[in-house]
């Protein structure tokens, strides 16, 4: 995918290269990671994916605390169906509730194994798509004012191996930001660390 990137951003600054003489290219960049990460959006998306992630990870918890009582009430039946001090009657009805209790044990963990997947296809899409709306909206508030200022490309300055150098006073990043963060209802200096999408708990 970085090869990809590479590929795709040469090619582009190759087009501006053969532009007519005659016409004036102003190039501006901006560190599209940086915007990412330090967006109120994106720190509200990682809350909510946070908040969402200990729901989950609750839920399934929930599941494996119970797993592990019926594992234990399985076991308690065995040791009960070999019990000589229980009479052969009684015996045998423990051994039928021990069979029963395993497939009751069995249809718990094919559960919360279904669970957990479904879980973490979830959160991945919904990830996904906040990440996919908060890059739409970067993205759009670059474009204008990258227009605004007359500019003609928009480099990202984040992919250093093709960018060596970039002139400051040519980074919109800062102003981009100004305008991304006006008004945000939530606290912008809060670093983000990623957002979230393990939810794994070991089911015994």
């Amino acid at each position: 995918m970085r090869k990809l990137c590479l590929t795709i951003l040469t090619v582009c600054l190759l087009a501006v290269m053969t532009v007519s003489a005659s016409a004036q290219t102003k190039i501006v960049s901006v560190d599209m990671k940086k915007l990412f990460d330090s967006y109120w959006k994106t720190k509200q998306a990682q809350s909510a994916l946070e908040s969402r992630l200990t729901e989950l990870r609750k839920e399934i918890k929930d599941m494996t605390d119970g797993l592990e009582k019926t594992q234990n009430e399985y076991k308690q039946l065995l040791d009960q169906a070999t019990d000589q001090a229980i009479s052969p009657d009684e015996r045998e009805k423990r051994k039928q509730s021990a069979g029963d209790k395993a497939k009751e044990m069995s249809n718990s963990k094919i559960a919360l194994d279904q669970f957990q997947r479904q879980a973490e296809a979830q959160l991945a899409d919904q990830k996904q798509r906040m990440s996919s709306n908060i890059t739409t909206e970067i993205r759009n508030v670059v474009t204008a004012q990258a227009k605004a200022s007359g500019a003609t490309v928009v480099l990202n300055a984040n992919i250093t191996d093709i960018i060596v150098f970039t002139d400051p006073a040519t980074d919109i990043t800062d102003n981009v930001l100004k305008q991304l963060n006006a008004g945000a209802p939530i606290d912008v200096t809060k670093p983000v660390a990623g957002l979230p999408l393990n939810i794994s708990t070991k089911a015994p």
